[in-house]
């Protein structure tokens, strides 16, 4: 085939390149599991104890004994979380024979109105179905607290994780300058090492402000949940102020766990319609007030490109993937608004914002205003200290 222009490749060729190179990637990702998982959580948690490893070294501790000290905290807070996370479950797992119960009961009633309304008796395909309910809760339950367990144990106490996260921290300088060397030889712009330093930002900031936004919620749903008197209220909390990072589904999901299960252990139908109301509010804050103010005015990744992360990282690598790959499109995100051919992908995977205000409800919009005041007002004190800062260096 000749072409007009022999310098010019046509754009099909381009783009069967760049799929090649994509399911090269991909498949590259998905044998080199087994490495690449421990290290890129290896390459989180070193980022996200750097400041600690700084400060403690600004005291002359030694580089060394400030990195395995930075690993002890890390080790004893993932240690508390598991612990934390297994007697929730427990306790909630205890609670299954009071659940089969209600369950009896509410079929007793079901049956009771189908034979009172319709003058029938009711099919036997409606006791077989509530057997295999209630079979199907007694022998799953067992299942579903092992294999919690043993997923977080897997991720948490892997031991590769912290030998890298150990070396990662001491030669932290050596890999940077690495870095440096290796995409800007000339050292003539300094823009990767601006790049470099935004995304080691960025990667702190959205990690600990989901981590704020999480326990904000988890007080919040908990207090919620105590008030209306649902038991295991810590557990319900936890669990659906965790399940908020993923966009939409995430906060369904998480009201509807403790909403059935009042409806399983509870007489009225008040309590569930009260959580499902609870939770539509504290809704309204998390995504109007607390995750633009805490997260959004640092990098926020608009919720279809969140699902698509969630998803593709539960495709390749599992549960790892689901949690590794929404920092990962954080970090591309920046990376793309510094590179100018890249800045439309970078516009991609941010915020939706213009526009959503119109269709916000009275009392989320209020929020959101109130939200935007907060972020003018930290903008404001960040460029008054960047002005007080130059003063004094002048």
């Amino acid at each position: 085939m000749q072409l007009d222009n022999p310098g010019q490749i046509p754009w099909y060729f381009k783009a069967a390149a760049m799929l090649l190179l994509i399911t090269l990637i991909i498949f590259g990702m998905i044998v080199a599991k087994p490495i690449l998982v421990p290290l890129a959580f290896a390459v989180v948690v070193a980022v996200l104890l750097t400041p600690l490893a700084n400060f403690m070294e600004t005291y002359k501790v030694p580089r060394f004994l400030a990195a395995f000290l930075s690993i002890l905290v890390a080790v004893a807070f993932v240690a508390g979380l598991i612990f934390f996370s297994y007697n929730q479950i427990i306790g909630f797992a205890d609670d299954i024979s009071l659940i089969e119960d209600r369950l009896n009961e509410l079929f007793d009633q079901f049956n009771e109105f189908i034979s009172y309304w319709f003058e029938v008796e009711p099919d036997a395909q409606l006791e077989s179905l509530e057997d295999a309910v209630v079979s199907f809760l007694r022998d799953n339950v067992e299942a579903f607290t092992r294999g919690a367990m043993t997923a977080a144990t897997t991720i948490t106490m892997f031991f590769l994780i912290p030998i890298y996260v150990f070396l990662l921290l001491i030669f932290r300088d050596f890999l940077k300058e690495f870095v440096f060397q290796a995409l800007d030889r000339d050292n003539h712009s300094g823009k990767v090492e601006r790049v470099v330093y935004k995304v080691k930002d960025v990667l702190q900031n959205y990690i600990v402000g989901m981590f704020l936004v999480i326990c904000i919620l988890a007080v919040i749903n908990s207090i919620m949940l105590l008030v209306i008197g649902v038991n295991h209220a810590i557990f319900f909390a936890v669990f659906a102020a965790v399940l908020n990072v993923i966009p939409f589904i995430g906060p369904i999901l998480g009201s509807i766990l403790p909403a059935l299960y009042s409806l399983l252990t509870m007489d009225s139908l008040i309590y569930p319609v009260a959580i499902l109301l609870g939770f539509y509010i504290v809704q309204l804050f998390e995504s109007n007030l607390f995750t633009p103010t805490i997260v959004g005015s640092r990098v926020s990744l608009n919720p279809l490109i969140t699902l698509l992360a969630i998803f593709i990282g539960g495709q390749i690598w599992g549960l790892a993937g689901m949690i590794l790959f929404i920092p990962a499109g954080a970090m591309m995100k920046e990376i793309f608004d510094e590179v100018d051919s890249m800045k439309p992908y970078g516009f991609l995977l941010g915020s939706v914002s213009r526009g959503m205000a119109e269709r916000r409800s009275a009392m989320a919009q209020k929020i959101h205003e109130y939200s935007e005041r907060l972020q003018q007002k930290e903008k404001e004190r960040g460029q008054q200290k960047k002005k007080s800062n130059r003063k004094k260096k002048d």
